[in-house]
């Protein structure tokens, strides 16, 4: 029974340290405004709190009330240049705050909504934040392939593109 015991111990004490041996972080953040009488990035900057915990915070203003917004978002994996990998999307915002019936926009949602105030329904306007957001493994219900990658999104109010962003991110496996 306690060698049962000792083994089960050691087995998860060996899994938190293959969990921890992970790194998950930003590397880069880039934000334009395409229209500034729209949308305006008073703040899109990386801080980096330790070597592999890096806080991403963010503060736009609306100007006026946003009352449909489209997002267009790709993955792109860094093979000799952005190379576009496994995922373009292109979703209604207001109407996924309202229902979050998207899967793969829930799980990029669930990893940054509780440092945000993005979490109410359209309209926007005034001053949205995202304050001390950083990546946690621990969220990705599966591990992706290690490298650098790419999260590029095109905001689109009113059928006009406004606002892109572009996050880098890296992941690496320790195996």
């Amino acid at each position: 029974m306690t060698a049962r015991l000792s083994i089960s111990i050691l087995l998860l004490l060996q899994l938190q340290l293959q969990c921890s041996a992970t790194v998950f972080k930003l590397t880069n953040a880039v934000c334009e405004s395409f229209n500034k009488s729209w949308v305006e990035f008073e703040l899109c900057r990386l801080r980096a709190v330790s070597r592999h915990k890096v806080y991403l915070n963010l503060n736009v203003t609306l100007h006026q009330p946003i009352n449909d917004i489209h997002i267009k978002g790709q993955l792109m994996k860094k093979e000799n240049g952005y190379k576009p990998w496994l995922y373009s999307v292109s979703f209604n915002g207001c109407q996924f705050i309202r229902r979050r019936n998207n899967p793969l926009i829930k799980l990029v949602w669930d990893l940054f909504k509780e440092y945000s105030t993005l979490n109410h329904t359209c309209p926007y306007v005034g001053q949205q934040l995202i304050k001390d957001f950083y990546l946690r493994s621990e969220k990705l219900p599966t591990p992706i392939p290690t490298g650098e990658y790419l999260v590029q999104l095109t905001w689109i109010i009113n059928k006009k593109p406004i606002a892109a962003t572009n996050f880098y991110f890296m992941f690496v496996e320790d195996l």
